[in-house]
């Protein structure tokens, strides 16, 4: 188990996101940035959070404190069915990572769920999720993804 109470190779049965679309882990269509910023400014539905759950293993509860959602406010999120714009946009940053990850391991779920929750050495022992709490560390997770697909040793 890691620090999100994850069993890093106990994978339910995880669907299968549209890849190569930025926020199709959130169940999100977007023909261009301009329109998925747009959908962040609104505010993603709830919804979201279930389908980022569903398509990446990770429990719900687990996912909200990725991207810094006490659980009351979760609870208010859901009675209201709608996250804010900057809860919005760290749900995005979050299937972000997912998504290349799941690239990474060219559509094997369950491999990107066991890299993303195992610490590692690049990103100062802690797992690419943790680290990716941050805009920051999420762009330091993202180039460690580009440098193992081009085969950088990393």
């Amino acid at each position: 188990m890691n620090q999100f109470n994850v069993a890093p190779f106990a994978t339910p049965a995880i669907s299968e996101p549209p890849r190569g679309e930025r926020g199709s882990s959130l169940g999100l269509r977007a023909s261009s940035s301009a329109e998925l910023i747009e959908q962040v400014e609104r505010g993603f539905s709830f919804k979201t959070l279930h389908t980022l759950e569903s398509r990446s293993g990770l429990p719900g509860s687990a996912l909200a404190g990725l991207v810094g959602i006490p659980e009351r406010t979760l609870a208010r999120r859901r009675s209201k069915g709608k996250f804010t714009p900057e809860e919005s946009e760290r749900l995005l940053r979050l299937g972000t990572v997912f998504e290349l990850a799941v690239e990474l391991f060219e559509g094997d779920n369950a491999a990107a769920l066991r890299w993303l929750t195992a610490p590692r050495k690049a990103l100062e022992g802690k797992t690419p999720l943790a680290y990716a709490r941050t805009e920051l560390g999420a762009r330091e997770v993202e180039d460690l993804i580009g440098r193992l697909e081009n085969g950088v040793i990393s």
